[in-house]
C-alpha cells in the first residue's frame, strides 16, 4: 500500500494535478493560503494514470468495502472517476450535487438511488471534509446505506478526520499530503529548507501564512 501511494503521488505531481509552491502562495475560495494547488480532474487527460487511479479504487473498495452494490460520486471532481470504477465493477452509479437543482426535479441525487443500497462514495481530495460529508448526508437521507468513502488524495487535517469521526463515516484514500512531501522531497521537487513550512501548513491551514 505504501508503494501505490507513493507512486499515485508521482503521477500527481507529474501531470500538474498538484503543485507545490510555498514561495507563492495559493489562494482557495474561502481565502485561505495555501502553499499547495490541488486539481485531480487533470489526471483524466492521462490514460495511464486515469486507470491506474481507478484500478486502485476498485481494489481498495474489494479491500474495504466488499458488501458494496453501488457506487456514488461527488460533483463535479469525482463524477468522472466514480462512472469508470462503476463502470469496470458493473454496478449502478450515482452522483451527489453541491447544491440542489433549482428546476425540474430539483434533485440533489441523480441517478435512481434505492433504499437499501450499500454504497461506496467516491472523492477526488479531501480537504476539511464538510462537502464530502454533505454527500454523504444527502444519500443517508434517502435511505442509502453508505458504508464508506474513498478518495484520490488527502490533505489530513485533523479537522477533516474529527468531521468524518462526527459523521459515522469511514474514509480511506490512494495518496496523502505526507506521503506527497516525503516524494518531493526526495525526487528535488522541493528543498529540505522548504519542508518545514510545507508541515506547517497542515497543522493549521486557516491561519498559515508566513
Amino acid at each position: 500500500m505504501r508503494k501505490s501511494k507513493k507512486q499515485l503521488a508521482k503521477y500527481l505531481l507529474q501531470s500538474k494535478s498538484i503543485k507545490l509552491n510555498p514561495a507563492k502562495p495559493f489562494q482557495w475560495a474561502s481565502g485561505w493560503k495555501s502553499p499547495i494547488y490541488c486539481d485531480n480532474r487533470k489526471t483524466l487527460s492521462f490514460p495511464q494514470i486515469r486507470s491506474y487511479i481507478k484500478n486502485e479504487f476498485i481494489k481498495l473498495i474489494g479491500e474495504k468495502y466488499n458488501e458494496v452494490n453501488a457506487i456514488a460520486g461527488v460533483a463535479t471532481g469525482a463524477i468522472a472517476q466514480g462512472a469508470l470504477v462503476a463502470d469496470a465493477m458493473n454496478l449502478p452509479f450515482l452522483y451527489v450535487r453541491s447544491s440542489q437543482k433549482k428546476h425540474g426535479l430539483e434533485n440533489l441525487v441523480e441517478g435512481k438511488p434505492e433504499p437499501g443500497q450499500k454504497i461506496v462514495v467516491v472523492e477526488d481530495l479531501i480537504s476539511t471534509g464538510n462537502s464530502s460529508i454533505n454527500a454523504v448526508m444527502a444519500l443517508r437521507k434517502l435511505e442509502c446505506e453508505v458504508l464508506g468513502m474513498v478518495a484520490i488524495f488527502t490533505y489530513g487535517f485533523k479537522m477533516a478526520e474529527e468531521n468524518f469521526k462526527k459523521a459515522n463515516c469511514t474514509v480511506y484514500t490512494l495518496s496523502n499530503y505526507d506521503t506527497l512531501l516525503e516524494l518531493a522531497l526526495e525526487t528535488g521537487y522541493i528543498e529540505k529548507s522548504q519542508l518545514e513550512i510545507l508541515k506547517q501548513w497542515k497543522k493549521d491551514p486557516q491561519n498559515w501564512y508566513y
